[in-house]
């Protein structure tokens, strides 16, 4: 998979922001450094967490207004990182570039540094993720392969339904997975995609479209059905609160597994109908336990205890109903069902 580069543009609304955090003052992390050269492999949030205890609240620590929204500032290896004590609050602001030595180099111009691991969100970028129950009625489907194969493999042909646009240069081929339910109210929100690989047209529409397999990652087959590949756009990842309330849950835990920690990818059964926005941060939280206890006087009190926030998830792709996002920060095992919210 080529690589993927993310443009980093750190911008802020401190309008958007006071409305959700003024209330909190804004802490360093213990031996917050008093500046930091920014370096190849860095992250924003890594370097957050050098500076700050709530590293999405690295906006605030810019001071950015609206007008540094519309031309937001980057940042680029070689970058100094200045962090100022003086003022009431602190702030951080970018210094010199740190020259490499006297002699000539010559190199290509340094790219901003992503805000979180590209390594660990590549495949989740471009792949169908989640289909509505609609879609499947208007989507091409595989209806032969070459020489009626069962099994199909990288250069083998197959043949999809003729409503499948031949100006399109790419598509990806998966099949329903599971269904993606609201763990709170049962409710279907999608299925999931199950990515099976990619094609491209081979030949002239007729009755049917000839395609070329070009990469498998599972057996393509009669049946399955295809999707337009969607290059992957360079976004604008800015870690930020939520402006609104969110209530959420976690579906699912990507990899085949029961338990979740850093750098795992979940599923949200929120998405942009409940304002979720890519590089969104939201507070992850286990429901507390409810306990009884019986008194001398053989009476029996039940109490709830209080929720327990366990980590962070940063939103790197929306849908309508659902939103996926990797886990930042876990004090404990990130399970299916845990709570999310606007932290």
């Amino acid at each position: 998979m080529r690589r993927i580069i993310f443009a980093l543009f750190l911008s802020f609304s401190t309008a958007a922001f006071a409305q959700g955090n003024s209330a909190k003052p804004l802490e360093l992390a213990t031996d917050a450094p008093e500046r930091h050269i920014v370096v190849p492999g860095d992250t924003l949030w890594g370097i957050s967490s050098k500076f700050l205890k709530d590293p999405f609240r690295w906006p605030e620590l810019w001071k950015m207004n609206a007008e540094q929204v519309r031309n937001p500032h980057r940042i680029y290896p070689g970058q100094v990182l200045i962090l100022d004590r003086s003022g009431g609050d602190p702030s951080l602001r970018i210094g010199n570039l740190v020259k490499l030595g006297p002699e000539v180099r010559a190199e290509p111009l340094p790219k901003e540094i992503p805000a979180i691991p590209a390594s660990a969100i590549e495949p989740f970028l471009s792949q169908p993720l989640v289909i509505n129950t609609g879609d499947f009625d208007n989507s091409p489907r595989i209806v032969a392969t070459q020489e009626s194969r069962i099994f199909t493999g990288t250069g083998d042909r197959i043949f999809a339904t003729n409503n499948a646009d031949p100006a399109i240069k790419r598509w990806h081929a998966f099949r329903p997975g599971r269904l993606l339910k609201d763990p709170e109210s049962n409710e279907v929100l999608g299925i999931e995609a199950v990515y099976l690989g990619s094609a491209r047209p081979a030949g002239e529409r007729a009755d049917v479209l000839p395609l070329e397999i070009t990469s498998v990652k599972q057996e393509i087959g009669r049946g399955d059905y295809l999707v337009p590949a969607e290059r992957p756009e360079v976004m604008s990842y800015v870690p930020r609160a939520p402006t609104q309330d969110i209530n959420g849950r976690i579906m699912l835990i990507y990899g085949g597994v029961a338990e979740g920690a850093v750098n795992s990818v979940v599923s949200l059964s929120r998405g942009k109908a409940d304002g979720l926005e890519v590089g969104h941060v939201l507070a992850i939280y286990r429901a507390g336990p409810t306990v009884s206890n019986r008194f001398e006087d053989d009476k029996v009190l039940t109490h709830t205890l209080p929720d327990e926030r366990i980590g962070l998830a940063f939103v790197f792709r929306a849908f309508d109903r659902v939103s996926y996002a990797l886990i930042t920060a876990s004090r404990l095992q990130i399970k299916e069902g845990d709570r999310v919210r606007k932290p």
